[in-house]
């Protein structure tokens, strides 16, 4: 069983339920279950193996030293009388074929070993001991609430090379979590080595090239030894996965006659949530296709049973990516049940201080920033909201409103000046690491985590404790305004935010506009005049911007209405620039604005893809659960054809959008129970003709907007 549930098993261990009706056939039946490390039992130790993490203080989170395995059988007769079985000492256990089992992609199989039979009432018990009853984990049980992990997509070979005697090497075509799939027939006793790679020479070998993570090229392998039966052997990971496009297999060849085993076929299959796909979309512009594929891709290959920032080197559950992505993630997959679960594990990972680390579960130990930052524990308070704006889903809130008091209160001893708070990783991802804008990034974070606080007191009917963190909130504001707002700065035409990066010296920078204006921050008076700071700072198209800001950056410009900008943003030749992912042959996004580094499967610029549905396909959510949205296209842009869907929880919307130097024409599809607010292009707002099926109708014209109940339109604007 790969244990992909992801928890602190200290506290929570969940468990799943099967209907075994259509598998009971009169007789004997057998309940069998294969087991193998996960994040639960650790890793063991080999001269030759990588296990994580071998080159730093070797701290990794062991919740148990043995594998242990607990079901319950559950009967239920026509008479109405109902039997348990459950595991206990008279269940017979022995060593598996897979004797060596990391979730890192090491493992090793030896398919002599394989136990025949052992699945059939006629199994072999006189190789088979009584199992040994053990104290298992002494988290609470739960049921697994979030969708499984599954298999997805089928990758198969797009190019083979073979590069020395007895080394294949394939190229997927794709990089993406998998777990490999391979046919090889040989004699007995062959070995085999799998290694993966996103990386790869030019012969097709397989290449880590960041030198301080040299392990994952050299000592990541899966090890098979075949049982020589004289037919194709079936092998695929039982316990670990990865993110890889490039597959080296040494110790066999694609021919027969030269002594080898010979491979028979091989792929990949996507490993990802269940989560239902919600969203796709296309534009008239190719290379915009390709970046929603590669975001697409990107975003699939860190989905599981927690949120992971990367499928290869890291698999943990790193917290920032799940509200920096919520607003991306929700257009093309169902995160509801999810994000729920994420936010139990944020409540089990909770310390005695109040503070919530920057991972959870906690899967190895961090210190300092990469262990205390709002802008990754603060997830605690910002899912919440994000499940009732995007899902009106409240439930979870009674669990987490005592567990955000906690963590306000601990936040509260780290505020500088009186409200501040940088003591954190500030944008990180630009300029490779940390270290800037934190009084920005911090701040606004702390002031939405105790307005998110207020609103699930108000939601409990705690009306005393909602005022306390709406005065909180404000005294907050205050203080960000006072000590970063500059509005007597007479060498510039506009105010704008500082940030204290260099103490006493002023500068501004997209990322602290962007911040206020998303963030709400800003005094009446003076936004208008901050958003022209901000449009001057980004006039040249460079991101200056780790993953943090780049989120608030592409909203702002959804709201400025500036996809020109956007787009020459993620064209520039030189990094930053996502099109030179694409253009250096990348099929995902990679950990940092550079044309190599050790992670090729990272979200963490995945922020895009809110752009690509918002402020390209145009739909944005207005009340909860989409009661309410936006349409606007990005009209008066370069985009001449786009179309797409989204599943809200109403129903489907659709908007299939196109524009002429005449005239423009959406088709929109409202769903029951829904209000679209449709956004009048003002170069062609003088005529408009709205039909519903071949009926035209007098649609509600409010400024700017049509306001459309449900149903399916065909509007043009002349």
């Amino acid at each position: 069983m790969l244990n992909l549930t992801g928890s602190n098993y200290h506290r929570t261990v969940q468990y799943v339920g099967y209907d075994l009706t259509a598998h009971i056939d009169a007789g004997d039946n057998v309940l069998a279950a294969h087991l193998g490390n996960g994040f639960y039992a650790g890793s063991g130790t080999e001269e030759d193996r990588f296990f994580w993490p071998m080159y730093e203080d070797n701290t990794y989170v062991r919740y148990g030293n043995e594998l242990c395995f607990f079901a319950e059988l559950h009967l239920f007769y026509e008479d109405g009388t109902h039997d348990i079985m459950h595991t206990d000492p008279s269940w017979k256990v022995r060593k598996s074929a897979t004797t060596l089992a990391n979730i890192y992609a090491s493992e090793t199989h030896d398919m002599r070993l394989y136990p025949s039979g052992w699945t059939s009432p006629s199994f072999n018990e006189a190789e088979w001991v009584s199992a040994k009853p053990l104290t298992g984990p002494r988290g609470l049980l739960r049921y697994q609430s979030q969708p499984p992990v599954v298999l997805h997509d089928k990758l198969e070979p797009v190019s083979t090379t073979t590069p020395r005697p007895g080394v294949v090497c394939f190229d997927l075509g794709q990089n993406a979590s998998i777990m490999l799939h391979l046919a090889v027939e040989g004699p007995a006793g062959s070995e085999i080595i799998v290694r993966y790679s996103e990386t790869a020479n030019e012969d097709g070998t397989v290449l880590m090239p960041d030198p301080l993570f040299k392990d994952f090229e050299t000592k990541v392998y899966s090890k098979i030894y075949l049982a020589g039966n004289g037919a194709p052997e079936n092998w695929r990971p039982d316990f670990s996965f990865t993110a890889a496009r490039y597959i080296q297999i040494e110790g066999v060849s694609t021919e027969e006659g030269l002594g080898l085993p010979v491979v028979r076929s091989i792929h990949g299959r996507h490993i990802s949530s269940a989560s239902t796909r919600v969203g796709s979309m296309k534009t008239d512009k190719e290379d915009v296709n390709a970046l929603i594929k590669a975001s697409h891709w990107s975003l699939s290959s860190n989905i599981f049973s927690y949120h992971t920032d990367c499928p290869q080197i890291e698999k943990f559950g790193w917290l920032e990516v799940t509200h920096l992505l919520a607003p991306a993630s929700q257009y093309v997959f169902g995160m509801e049940a999810l994000y729920t679960k994420i936010i139990y594990d944020m409540i089990d990972a909770q310390e005695p201080s109040g503070l919530v680390p920057t991972m959870a579960p906690e899967i190895r130990y961090m210190c300092g920033p990469l262990h205390d930052t709002i802008s990754w524990g603060g997830a605690l308070c910002l899912l919440p909201e994000l499940l009732v704006k995007y899902y009106g889903s409240t439930w979870v809130i009674p669990q987490v409103y005592p567990a955000a008091v906690r963590y306000m209160d601990y936040m509260k001893t780290k505020e500088r000046l009186g409200g501040l708070i940088e003591h954190g990783l500030g944008d990180w991802g630009r300029d490779i690491a940390w270290g800037n804008l934190q009084a920005n990034i911090e701040t606004a974070y702390y002031y939405k985590c105790l307005q998110n606080t207020e609103m699930m007191a108000r939601h409990l009917g705690r009306t005393e404790e909602a005022e306390k963190y709406k005065t909180w909130a404000a005294r907050v504001y205050d203080v960000y305004n006072k000590e970063l707002l500059i509005t007597d700065d007479e060498s510039l035409p506009y105010n704008y935010y500082t940030s204290r990066d260099n103490i006493g010296q002023r500068d501004c920078q997209a990322v602290a506009q962007a911040y206020a204006l998303q963030f709400n921050m800003i005094p009446a008076e003076h936004i208008s005049s901050v958003q022209q700071a901000f449009l001057a700072s980004v006039s040249d198209n460079r991101i200056r911007s780790g993953e943090l800001g780049l989120k608030c950056i592409f909203e702002t410009l959804i709201d400025l209405q500036r996809p020109d900008i956007v787009l020459a943003m993620a064209r520039q030749e030189e990094h930053p620039s996502y099109m030179r992912f694409l253009r250096k042959g990348e099929t995902t996004f990679l950990e940092f604005w550079q044309d190599e580094c050790r992670s090729k499967s990272h979200d963490l610029f995945c922020t895009i893809h809110e752009w690509f549905y918002a402020g390209v396909l145009g739909i944005r959510p207005v009340g909860e659960a989409y009661r309410t949205f936006v349409v606007r296209p990005p009209y008066d842009s370069e985009f001449k054809d786009v179309e797409g869907f989204v599943d809200c929880p109403y129903g489907r919307i659709a908007v299939k959008f196109s524009q002429t130097a005449e005239k423009v024409v959406l088709n929109v599809t409202v769903p029951v129970g829904t209000e679209a607010s449709i956004a009048i292009p003002e170069k062609f707002g003088s005529s408009v003709k709205v039909l519903r099926g071949d009926q035209e109708v007098a649609a509600d014209k409010s400024g700017q907007t049509l306001k459309l109940k449900n149903g399916g339109y065909f509007i043009e604007f002349r």
